[in-house]
Order: structure tokens, then sequence, then C-alpha cells
């Protein structure tokens, strides 16, 4: 405000780097509009128009619409993805358990090495074989 009582109208001008950073992050999901126009202290509907002018991916007379749940959505279903993924590493662990104590029991009570070690004789088929 001037000593004179009058105020001076300041309008802030920014750079087409700036402009373009914006839209990029926007397009990159790391800031949504709201978020710039908070962060930044920018009108939303000018933000919109840089999306408009410098985005590869929105153009004029297409409405842009955000959805705010869409990252939360995706956070979860990677989080299940997870979880099911592991649920299957842990079933497969079990299972290589089991086949592991199956072998050592067979080597303890009929005196037969499975796992296939270069001095092991080959089995004889149906025959018995002989306790150690």
């Amino acid at each position: 405000m001037l000593k004179t009582g009058k105020r001076i109208n300041s309008q802030r001008r920014f750079s087409e780097e700036f402009k373009r950073k914006l839209v990029d992050d926007y397009e990159k999901g790391i800031m949504s509009v709201a978020q710039m126009e908070r962060f930044y202290n920018i009108r939303n509907g000018l933000i919109y128009n840089w999306i408009y002018k410098y985005s590869t991916y929105n153009e004029k007379n297409v409405r842009i619409v955000e959805m705010k749940d869409s990252q939360t959505n995706k956070l979860k279903e990677l989080e299940e993805k997870v979880k099911e993924l592991e649920r299957a590493v842990g079933q497969k662990q079990i299972m290589i358990d089991y086949l592991e104590k199956m072998i050592d029991l067979a080597k303890e009570n009929y005196s037969i090495d499975i796992k296939k070690n270069s001095n092991t004789p080959h089995s004889g088929g149906s025959k018995t074989t002989d306790k150690l």
C-alpha cells in the first residue's frame, strides 16, 4: 500500500520452466492440483490452464478428473498382491520342508539316499535294499 492509501496491484509472473515443472509434477503424480494450489498459493484455474497448455496427456476442452483415492486404491492393491505372494512363498517353503523330511525318513527307515549324489548306487527298481 502506498502512502496515499492506494493499493498496489501486483501480479506475479511465472516462468515457463516453473509452469512446466508443475505440469510434470502433476503428470508424475507427485502433487495434485489441490496440493499445488495450497503449496504455491496459486489459483487452481491457472494451474489447469498450464496443464492444458503444456501437458502431453491433456487437451483443451477435455475435463480433468482427479481421483483422490486412486493412489490409495493402487497402494492397497499392491499390498494385497504382496500378501498373496508371501502366502505362496510360505506354502512353497512348507512343501520344501515336508519333502526334505520325507527324504530324511526314507534314508533312515529304508537306507535309500534319494538325494542324487555321485557315489549313490542306482536304485534296483522294486527290489528291497539291505539296511546298513
